[in-house]
């Protein structure tokens, strides 16, 4: 099923503005702008992304999602322009200050593909700012596992409806209003998470890509870790799941309390043994 997410307010991501401290998920506070209306995210949990759609690299190359889609690795998937003034940077910059803290790198553990939602902007625009995040992300070997993209207008259109990513184009700034967010996908391509505005924390795009991956990558904590919590859709985050925690918590007071009977049996089993090899009268 579906679900919208509203934004408050919606104008402030025209041009790429953006409040300090103001969450991507809030109510709205104020009637959506008209030339707005549609900027917004529709949620599509488990919908399939379109693989066999045409872009072109930041090489020139033509390519098709799906050659990201193919390696058994989750992908976190990101729509914005380049030459956006504020509002894709940020959340880009935001994205790199969270992976700096993860071991993981693109093109090991998962991939990164960034799509443009200008059909005007080019490859050598792509490659530049490939090669500004990378320098800023600062991780060997991420070059293979994080793609930038350009593409035909009918192919940004269809691949933004499928992850329900509506922006819009404004003709009298000549920019594009857009919302803030990262989509956590499966290696075969469906939508898994929505992850909003300009900051991630660590442990929920962490989680986000493990239960993406359906526990191919990360360690048993991490698989651990993701039974005892739930992704609170309200807040944003992966929460403690309550159920959980009691039913591992009873369980691990019956194996401390089997464990201490056990225990004790066999030291009272041991203490009426018989000695070995008594005399006899």
């Amino acid at each position: 099923m579906s679900r919208h997410r509203a934004f408050v307010p919606a104008w402030l991501l025209l041009l790429g503005c953006a409040v300090p401290g103001a969450s991507a998920q809030a109510p709205r506070a104020e009637p959506m702008p008209k030339q707005l209306e549609g900027v917004e995210v529709t949620e599509r949990p488990d919908s399939p992304i379109p693989l066999k759609l045409e872009f072109t690299d930041e090489d020139g190359r033509a390519v098709r999602l799906g050659d990201y889609f193919k390696r058994g690795r989750p992908v976190i998937l990101t729509l914005g322009y380049y030459e956006c003034p504020m509002l894709c940077t940020l959340v880009l910059n935001g994205l790199i200050e969270t992976l700096k803290t993860i071991e993981w790198t693109p093109g090991l553990e998962y991939e990164i593909v960034t799509v443009t939602i200008n059909p005007a902007e080019t490859y050598r625009l792509a490659r530049l700012k490939k090669e500004n995040y990378l320098t800023e992300y600062g991780r060997a070997g991420a070059a293979m596992g994080w793609h930038f993209l350009t593409g035909r207008e009918e192919n940004i259109k269809a691949l933004a409806g499928a992850v329900g990513f509506g922006y819009k184009y404004d003709e009298r700034i000549e920019q594009y209003a857009h919302p803030a967010v990262i989509i956590v996908t499966t290696p075969e391509g469906h939508v898994s998470r929505y992850l909003y505005g300009i900051k991630y924390e660590p442990k929920t795009l962490r989680l986000a890509l493990v239960e993406a991956s359906e526990g191919k990558i990360g360690s048993t904590v991490d698989q651990v870790i993701l039974y005892c919590y739930h992704y609170d859709a309200a807040a944003g985050r992966y929460a403690p799941a309550a159920m959980k925690l009691m039913r591992i918590g009873g369980v691990a007071t019956l194996v401390t309390v089997a464990g201490l009977l056990a225990y004790l049996w066999i030291g009272r089993s041991g203490r009426r043994a018989p000695p070995a090899g008594g005399s006899q009268s």
